[in-house]
C-alpha cells in the first residue's frame, strides 16, 4: 500500500515580497508566486501523483496555492478541507511590520530570538511551540489517517505550521527545526510506513530563477 503525503509552502505573497510578517493577515500571492504554485503542480505531475483529499489553512495564500496545483493535475474538483490549525505562526505586534523596522524598534537581539527560538514569543504571538501545540493534534486526529489508509493526502499551508509537522515527521530536535529551511511553492513528498514513520523523503525544491528586474 502507498502511503504517501505531500507538504507544500504557499507561493511568494505580496507580504513576504514587501518583507512583512505575515502571520494570519491574508495578503495575496504576488505574479512569482502564482507560477510557483503552477510550477509545483507541474512538478508533481511530472512525479505521476494524483491526490485523494487536500488539506488547507484559512488563509488565501495557501489556498490559492492548493488550488493551482490542483488546477495543474486536472484535479479541480478535489475535496479540500480548511482548516485554522494549518494557519501560519501568529506573529503578534510584529505582523505587518517590516522586519527592518520591527529591529530598530525592538533592537536585533530580540527581533531575532523572537524569530528563531523556539519557545519565546514575541508580544501577543505565537512561539513556535505554541504553532506545534495548535497544528500537531489536527495532523495526527484529521491528516495522518487518511494517510495510513493509502489515501494520498495534499497540505498546503505555511512555514510554520509546516515546520511543526515536519518536526515530527522527521524526529527533529528544536534547534534542528529552527534551521529547517523551506521554500515557496517546493513540495515535499513523504512516503510513509504503516507505524506512521518515513520510508523516503523526497525534497522537490527547486526555486524558480531570480524574476528580470
Amino acid at each position: 500500500m502507498d502511503r504517501r503525503l505531500v507538504l507544500v509552502r504557499h507561493g511568494q505573497s505580496e507580504w513576504n515580497l514587501k518583507n512583512l510578517f505575515t502571520g494570519w493577515k491574508d495578503p495575496e500571492l504576488t505574479e512569482r508566486g502564482l507560477e510557483e504554485a503552477r510550477e509545483a503542480g507541474r512538478r508533481l505531475k511530472a512525479e505521476g501523483l494524483r491526490f485523494d483529499i487536500a488539506f488547507t489553512s484559512k488563509l488565501r495564500r495557501a489556498q490559492r496555492t492548493n488550488q493551482l496545483i490542483l488546477e495543474e493535475l486536472g484535479q479541480r474538483g478535489l475535496k479540500t478541507i480548511e482548516d485554522e490549525a494549518l494557519n501560519e505562526r501568529d506573529y503578534g505586534e510584529l505582523t505587518g511590520l517590516n522586519k527592518d523596522d520591527a529591529r530598530k524598534t525592538w533592537g536585533d537581539g530580540r527581533v531575532l530570538l523572537w524569530r528563531r527560538s523556539y519557545d519565546v514569543a514575541p508580544p501577543g504571538g505565537e512561539s513556535l511551540r505554541d504553532t506545534v501545540a495548535r497544528t500537531l493534534p489536527y495532523f495526527v486526529r484529521e491528516i495522518l489517517p487518511h494517510v495510513l489508509r493509502g489515501e494520498t493526502t495534499l497540505v498546503t499551508a505555511h512555514g510554520n505550521s509546516l515546520r511543526a509537522l515536519i518536526m515530527t515527521l522527521e524526529r527533529l530536535s528544536p534547534d534542528a527545526l529552527l534551521e529547517r529551511e523551506l521554500f515557496t511553492g517546493a513540495p515535499i513528498i513523504y512516503e510513509m510506513n504503516a507505524d506512521s514513520t518515513i520510508a523516503s523523503i523526497r525534497d522537490l525544491a527547486r526555486p524558480l530563477a531570480p524574476q528580470a528586474q
